[in-house]
C-alpha cells in the first residue's frame, strides 16, 4: 500500500524524508540567470566590498512602517535567549555581516525579504530564496507555525508577501503575495528540525526576473571543503535591509549542515549556497542557531527531490 504521506494535497506536506544523502553520487538542479547578469565571484565567497556601506533607511513591506515585526522563528519556538538562543539564528562573536545595498542587481536579486501573515493575523518576517520562476525555498517553520501556544496562530500561514532584492523602502522588483506553500509531515506532525524545510508558490514568473539558485546533493567530505554563504533579511538591522557573510562549513550530519556564519532572526529560510565555477548551488536551507554553530536543513536526496517537484 502506497504511503499516505507521499501524496500531496493543497497546503499538504508531500512527504517524510529518509536520511539517505551519502547513500547516492550528488545530483545538481542547475540556477539560471537573468538575461543581462555578470559579474561572477570567484569560487568560494561572494565578490563583495567589505566594510558595509552606509545602512538604508527602512520600512516594512509595501506601505506599513514594520521595523518592531518579529522573526517567524518566534512564532514557533518563542523570543531567543540572550547571544545564543539554540534555536534561532545566532552572531557569534564580532559581527562578520556586510549589507549588500545593491540589491536588485544579480545575485543578491535571488534573495527576497519576507512578509509573513499568520493564521491569526499577527505579522512576521523571513527569507526566501528563488529556485525556479514559480517557487522560492524557504524554512518549514516560515510557512507551517508550530506550538505557538497562541490560539488561531498554529497551521498554514494565511500569506507570504515576496520582496525579491528589497532595500528598505525600495522594491527594486516589486512584490507578490502568495497563499500556497509546501512543507513535509516530518515537520507538520512532529515539529522536526530535521525536516524543516519548505517552498512558497507565487502566482506570477518573477523568477524568470531575477533568476534562481540550483540546488545539490553533496556528498560529506565536499560541503566540508566547502565555503557556506548566506545572505538575508536580518530583524537586527534596519528593517528590510539584506546582509551577507560566509565562512567554511564546520560540520555535516545526515539531516542538517552546521557552519559559523554570522546570522539572526528574520534569517530563517535562507539559502545556505556554495560557488562552483561561478555559479551558486543551494546546500541547505538556513534554520536554527546555537552557541557556537548557525545551522541549516541539509538537501537530501529525498530534500532534493521535494525541492524538484514543488519547483515543477
Amino acid at each position: 500500500m502506497a504511503d499516505p504521506l507521499d501524496n500531496e494535497t493543497a497546503h499538504t506536506p508531500v512527504s517524510n524524508e529518509p536520511t539517505e544523502a551519502d547513500a547516492v553520487e550528488p545530483a545538481s538542479e542547475e540556477p539560471s540567470t537573468p538575461s543581462g547578469a555578470g559579474g561572477e565571484p570567484a569560487d568560494g565567497v561572494e565578490d563583495i566590498d567589505r566594510p558595509a556601506t552606509p545602512e538604508a533607511m527602512a520600512t516594512g513591506w509595501t506601505a506599513a512602517v514594520l521595523e518592531e515585526v518579529r522573526d517567524i522563528g518566534e512564532a514557533s519556538f518563542g523570543p531567543p535567549t540572550p547571544r545564543a538562543s539554540g534555536v534561532l539564528e545566532t552572531v557569534h562573536g564580532p559581527d562578520d555581516r556586510v549589507q549588500i545595498t545593491n540589491t536588485g542587481a544579480f545575485p543578491w536579486c535571488m534573495h527576497a525579504s519576507l512578509g509573513i501573515t499568520a493564521a491569526d493575523g499577527s505579522s512576521w518576517i523571513g527569507t526566501g530564496w528563488f529556485i525556479g520562476p514559480h517557487t522560492l525555498a524557504t524554512a518549514g517553520h516560515v510557512v507551517h507555525i508550530k506550538n505557538s501556544g497562541v490560539a488561531g496562530r498554529d497551521g498554514w500561514v494565511r500569506s507570504i508577501t515576496v520582496m525579491p532584492g528589497r532595500n528598505g523602502a525600495q522594491l527594486p522588483h516589486g512584490h507578490v503575495t502568495s497563499t500556497s506553500f509546501r512543507t513535509v509531515r516530518g515537520w507538520t506532525d512532529s515539529g522536526d528540525e530535521n525536516y524543516d524545510y519548505g517552498a512558497i508558490i507565487i502566482p506570477s514568473d518573477l523568477g524568470n526576473q531575477v533568476g534562481w539558485f540550483g540546488f545539490s546533493v553533496v556528498s560529506d567530505a565536499d560541503l566540508l571543503a566547502s565555503t557556506a554563504n548566506i545572505s538575508g533579511y536580518p530583524g537586527d538591522k534596519p528593517a528590510g535591509t539584506q546582509w551577507y557573510d560566509s565562512h567554511r562549513v564546520a560540520s555535516v550530519g545526515p539531516s542538517k549542515v552546521h557552519y559559523d556564519v554570522d546570522t539572526f532572526g528574520g534569517q530563517s529560510g535562507s539559502a545556505v549556497y556554495r560557488i562552483v565555477n561561478g555559479k551558486r548551488y543551494g546546500v541547505a536551507v538556513h534554520a536554527y542557531g546555537g552557541a557556537t554553530t548557525n545551522s541549516g536543513t541539509r538537501i537530501s536526496t529525498s530534500v532534493f527531490n521535494n525541492l524538484q517537484a514543488w519547483k515543477a
